[in-house]
């Protein structure tokens, strides 16, 4: 059997313990050009050493093809396969095993202050009855994702049956299709009461498994459509910045780790596997964790 069989066989077992459709793409497309870095050197899997993953990655690095966060991953993809390939004895030794790249310092997530987050939620109301319901059904979107953190993709699938609005509870669908419960709060509850008035306007009745958020012809909105909303919004409210969910993720983040100082709960509604992910908006708050410092070390008052 070649390699490329090999991929095949290890991207379906990846496939039957529920990684993402972005995952697997992103395994194939990095796997794929070193097979065929191999393959130009005709070397069967058997046959690769390290001294190979090392020349393909400088070859890349060299030609302005990969990044550091890129290099990473594709080391990352290539050490699971042959980890894989070798517990199922098609090589005997894993060249990749003790492979390391020197890693970059992670960089810190933006921010945008509570402040200019207010302005972008709490802005007029246009004028145009069309504008209207649209900035309706754009607020309901900005509010949960900033009260509630979940990413672009929870909110893009979010169903009439996963919100509980007496409660004010959402019931999403994460990374490796892992199922977490997740608060909002009540702004976010009046939004989406809003909200759903304009939703029977355009659409009529909804069942219980239908999209929540949905354009004019009643469609359920692409991840870009809802990217491309949030951008406009904050224009709209005269904010230079450029607001993506994501960013709004990391401020829910930052603004709950400052005000509750809870890593645990944060990382539960951030849905983070490990904590050390959620450990990074540690950082973010040195204005705070000055503040503690001068008020509780000994040492840091003057007398």
């Amino acid at each position: 059997m070649d390699t490329w069989y090999w991929l095949d066989s290890w991207l379906n077992v990846r496939e039957r313990q529920n990684q993402s459709e972005h995952t697997l793409s992103a395994y194939r497309r990095d796997l794929t050009d070193f097979i065929q870095f191999c393959d130009k050197k005709k070397l069967a899997l058997p046959e690769i050493e390290a001294s190979d993953l090392r020349e393909y990655l400088t070859f890349r690095v060299e030609h302005g093809q990969l990044s550091s966060s890129s290099l990473q991953r594709q080391l990352s993809a290539i050490r699971q396969f042959m980890k894989w390939v070798t517990e199922n004895h098609l090589i005997v030794q894993n060249f990749s095993a003790d492979f390391q790249l020197k890693r970059h310092a992670r960089a810190l997530p933006g921010l945008v202050d509570i402040e200019t987050i207010i302005q972008i939620l709490d802005q007029p109301m246009p004028e145009s009855v069309i504008d209207q319901q649209l900035w309706i059904r754009d607020k309901a979107i900005l509010e949960l994702l900033y009260t509630s953190g979940i990413r672009l993709s929870e909110i893009q699938s979010l169903c009439f049956n996963s919100i509980d609005l007496n409660r004010r509870l959402l019931r999403v669908i994460g990374k490796g299709s892992k199922e977490r419960i997740v608060p909002f709060g009540e702004k976010s509850k009046q939004a989406l009461l809003k909200w759903l008035e304009v939703y029977r306007l355009w659409k009529g009745k909804f069942q219980a498994a239908d999209a929540v958020f949905v354009s004019q012809k009643g469609n359920a909105l692409s991840n870009r459509q809802i990217e491309n909303r949030v951008k406009f919004q904050a224009q709209r409210a005269g904010v230079n910045i450029n607001l993506h969910p994501h960013l709004l993720r990391h401020c829910f983040a930052s603004h709950m780790l400052s005000a509750s100082g809870d890593l645990r709960a944060v990382q539960e509604m951030l849905g983070h596997s490990n904590l050390s992910t959620t450990q990074i908006y540690t950082h973010l708050d040195f204005e705070r964790l000055a503040a503690v410092y001068d008020k509780s070390h000994p040492r840091a008052q003057k007398h």
